[in-house]
């Protein structure tokens, strides 16, 4: 016997002013924003930066939640990433693509353990990080409804 472990996961993004956005989530909130160059006020990510970090932070819950699996000792954990984005394609000045082109990460991993064992590690981190799946393939995005409101 099978059991479906599906879960879904909620969050709200709430326009505020200028191009302030408040995202929250069960009791959580954060906020995005732009950078001025890009006609926002800086006051927090904006949406391509917070998908960056989202990818890294899921990459540490993975590597803390699984190190002790593979008998690897964590003594510190942190990702690099950073992406390409062709800010013409969000313009419209071009045809490129609005998205990012390439994501690229860098772990940086502080333990005692062999190389060899890391490096599986890292292979099973990879295959296991959520966020870096919904990255890396296709995911059914789709409009759920329009609510107009008076």
């Amino acid at each position: 016997m099978s059991i479906i472990a599906i879960t879904t996961f909620k969050a709200t993004a709430h326009l505020q002013e200028g191009v302030v956005v408040k995202v929250s989530s069960r009791n959580f909130e954060f906020t995005i924003d732009e950078p001025k160059s890009l006609g926002g006020t800086d006051t927090g990510m904006n949406p391509v930066e917070a998908l960056l970090g989202s990818l890294g932070a899921c990459q540490s819950i993975v590597a803390r939640v699984y190190a002790k699996k593979f008998d690897i000792n964590l003594e510190d954990f942190r990702v690099e990433i950073e992406g390409d984005l062709d800010l013409d394609g969000f313009f419209k000045k071009s045809d490129v693509r609005p998205g990012y082109s390439d994501i690229r990460y860098t772990f940086h991993i502080k333990t005692d353990a062999p190389k060899e064992r890391v490096e599986e590690f890292v292979k099973f981190l990879e295959e296991t990080c959520p966020v870096g799946d919904t990255i890396a393939n296709l995911v059914n995005l789709k409009l759920n409804g329009i609510v107009i409101e008076n």
